[in-house]
């Protein structure tokens, strides 16, 4: 039978805050030595009070205005009461019927996802597995975890990706959190059914995602079961089921638990949160330019082609490099031409940087960031660069021994240039020397270009390069040659 399959996401953020949820231990759940980071507070020790980190009360905020949610006037934390090692108190502090934020969304090409709410709670301790014992690390109880809940508007493993990946950016944009999978600092969790009508089916959790490939790949394969179970005219068991990555299936854990179950009820140490207008408005006046609109801008300012913008866009500090470099063209053009750049001249040179970057210093970088330390080459030098190549005062074979010594040392272009003797040579007179000798030591090249051979053309063009060790103009070397062979 056909069946349509209905998916919602859980997904679990750890907030970039420089102290714990209700304590002011260090948020580092990932420090090398194992509970060190803790205090009677996060630890539970009878008597202890927790106070609110008022910095991931913002960000939860911040999160919820740029998807465009509704933030609540009045808000509070209950107790989440469950058993379970890695949780110290026996309950976790978190939102239920109070949450920071509702209703908001996120545009996936052509459909909208809805947001149903954004809350804040606390992170459990760290569960780590051997072979005859399980341990516990609790640097990581009582860090600042948001969680986002959608409504059940997904229909496919590549939708639900696509929509995380897009919220990776967007937190990373905002910098409420890193949203590092492989770290554990963003944790996913599907709620999927599928049925033959408009009525939902059965609903399964699936636990245990932490990579985008495999929130596609589990979702996929779940609804692949499920089909499975109706077809033999079974019936869909509500449960919370884990990915298992070797044997590339889901596992039944447990039965889903229901609201009710875990007791909640108001945490009666914490008082009730309420926000003004002008509080709101204010964290709303920090939200900086987010994924989408930067995809828009880069695309219809700079010209670019679709898979560089994504490419940029996605790595938001590489883009903020490019857009540092573009923003000294003018200077550059100024200095140099002694008028305003022109927009065509803006387009041709903002193309340029972003070849470089992507083809040049990408491979220089090795995976660096352009934020490290270790990385040397200013906006503005790169700036020059770009308009030296752009001028043709070095040619695209001396550009990369230049580009490689500014990785190396952090030089300006034009001292290396000066330093390395890698001016490009347009002296006519030179040049047609070295066609002649060229031409005199490949007569049978010479030749197959006269019978008609056009490949002839680009052997000569590149044993004349050779001899200037790249540093001739190919535009003259190709009007003298054309005018040699005639």
């Amino acid at each position: 039978m056909e069946y349509k399959a209905t998916i919602g996401l859980e997904i679990h953020a750890e907030l970039k805050t420089k102290s714990k949820m209700f304590c002011g231990c260090k948020n580092n759940p990932l420090e090398k030595e194992a509970n060190t980071n803790i205090c009677p507070v996060c630890m539970a020790h009878p008597g202890t009070l927790p106070v609110i980190n008022e910095d991931a009360v913002k960000k939860v905020i911040k999160t919820g205005l740029a998807l465009k949610c509704k933030v609540a006037s009045k808000s509070g934390f209950e107790r989440k009461n469950y058993f379970y090692p890695d949780l110290p108190k026996g309950y976790q502090i978190s939102q239920y019927a109070l949450p920071l934020c509702r209703n908001g969304f996120l545009q996936i090409g052509n459909k909208k996802i809805t947001i149903e709410r954004i809350h804040l709670e606390e992170d459990t301790a760290r569960l780590i597995h051997e072979k005859d014992a399980s341990l516990l690390d609790f640097n990581r109880a009582g860090v600042p975890l948001m969680e986002l809940v959608t409504d059940p508007d997904l229909s496919s493993g590549e939708e639900a990706q696509k929509f995380a990946q897009q919220l990776q950016l967007i937190f990373r944009y905002l910098g409420v959190s890193d949203a590092d999978m492989e770290k554990g600092q963003m944790r996913i969790e599907a709620n999927i059914s599928i049925s033959t009508s408009k009525k939902l089916g059965t609903k399964v959790e699936v636990k245990n995602l932490n990579s985008f490939k495999i929130v596609k790949k589990a979702i996929e394969y779940e609804i692949k079961r499920q089909a499975e179970v109706l077809d033999k005219g079974e019936k869909i068991a509500q449960e919370t089921r884990g990915w298992d990555e070797k044997k590339q299936i889901t596992l039944s854990q447990r039965t889903k638990e229901e609201s009710h179950d875990y007791r909640y009820f108001p945490e009666p140490d914490l008082p009730a949160l309420s926000f003004k207008e002008k509080y709101i408005q204010d964290i709303r006046s920090e939200i900086p330019e987010l994924p989408e609109n930067r995809r828009i801008r880069l695309k219809d300012e700079y010209e670019l082609k679709e898979s560089d913008v994504e490419i940029f866009v996605s790595n938001k500090d590489l883009g903020e490099y490019l857009e540092q470099v573009v923003s000294e063209f003018h200077e550059w053009f100024k200095s140099k031409d002694d008028r305003n750049i022109g927009e065509k001249e803006y387009k041709e040179l903002a193309q340029i940087a972003s070849n470089y970057i992507l083809s040049e210093l990408l491979g220089l970088l090795g995976g660096m960031s352009v934020e490290n330390k270790r990385f040397f080459i200013t906006p503005e030098n790169f700036a020059e660069f770009v308009f030296l190549f752009y001028k043709k005062s070095i040619t695209s074979k001396i550009s990369k021994i230049v580009l490689k010594e500014m990785f190396k040392n952090g030089s300006d272009p034009s001292s290396i240039i000066d330093k390395m003797g890698l001016v490009t040579i347009d002296d006519k007179d030179k040049l047609g020397k070295i066609i002649e000798e060229v031409m005199s030591e490949n007569l049978k090249a010479v030749k197959d270009f006269k019978d008609g051979e056009k490949g002839a053309f680009q052997f000569l063009l590149g044993q004349a390069m050779s001899k200037t060790k790249g540093k001739a103009s190919p535009e003259i070397l190709k009007q003298l040659f054309t005018k040699a062979l005639k």
